[in-house]
């Protein structure tokens, strides 16, 4: 259900193009882009941290489904808002803030994780001295009797790509930065998808790699207490499988070689 409702939304923003004057005017060199549902308890201290990672910086919020002002406490602290009464999620809305963003480099964060700038300039630094691709070196845990789904999957699909130095890092978590030469390979809809995002940079020989650890695990909301099964594991799962399905249609043997087989002398 989960996934079917993100595709349609996903669709519909495809068709939509956003017209923003986001700033004052001057191009950015940094774009931050943080989606937001009801984040009032954080947001102010969030945008102030993103506002500090370069001179030259807008924040765009988007926010969607929010119910508490949190948009309206976006704009006062200096951000664009974009907003949307319906809930898109934090994917979609790393999909609409690239569209609007002007930035030479694009940081992505989210609303309810306050991050200090100390640990945000690095993602930026990497691109900024010609990485296509900066990831949070942060692979989950998995030194654990049950590994989640989720890790098992970043794991897999770095593999598949023959990045197993990558592990468990990868677009799906933040904070990562992306250049704009990235961001016109992958192409701003599929950054909906966060593993098919990974798999379009890594396919297309953008330079991407794991620069800085941030342990988004501890400063995720306990948002799961009292439930024995994560409702958004099955959904991240299954965007990994189309992040596959994009590797198998566009790339023989799905990026591996065939080894010694001669298969030439086979009639």
């Amino acid at each position: 259900m989960l996934i079917r409702h993100r595709r349609t939304i996903r669709k519909t923003l495809t068709r939509t193009r956003l017209n923003t004057d986001a700033g004052n005017g001057s191009k950015p060199y940094v774009s931050v882009i943080i989606p937001v549902k009801n984040e009032r308890k954080t947001i102010a201290r969030v945008i102030r941290e993103a506002q500090m990672v370069h001179p030259h910086t807008e924040v765009i919020v988007v926010a969607n489904g929010s119910k508490d002002g949190s948009g309206s406490i976006a704009e006062k602290c200096g951000a664009t808002v974009l907003s949307f009464s319906e809930s898109l999620g934090h994917d979609v809305g790393r999909s609409i803030g690239a569209q609007a963003a002007k930035g030479h480099i694009l940081l992505f964060i989210d609303g309810d994780m306050i991050i200090p700038v100390k640990q945000l300039r690095p993602f930026v630094k990497a691109v900024s001295g010609g990485l296509d691709v900066a990831l949070n070196n942060y692979s989950g845990p998995v030194r654990k009797h049950r590994v989640h789904g989720v890790v098992l999957a970043k794991h897999a699909l770095n593999a598949m790509l023959s990045r197993p130095d990558l592990q468990g890092s990868s677009l799906t978590a933040v904070p990562h930065a992306i250049s704009r030469r990235a961001l016109e390979a992958i192409g701003a809809e599929n950054l909906a998808v966060p593993p098919l995002a990974h798999a379009i940079a890594i396919g297309r020989g953008l330079q991407v790699k794991a620069v800085y650890r941030v342990n988004v695990g501890r400063l995720n909301p306990l948002r799961m207490r009292g439930r024995r099964h994560d409702p958004l594991e099955g959904l991240i799962i299954g965007d990994h499988l189309e992040a596959i399905e994009w590797i198998t249609a566009n790339e023989p043997r799905g990026g591996f070689g065939d080894l010694s087989r001669t298969r030439e002398i086979v009639r």
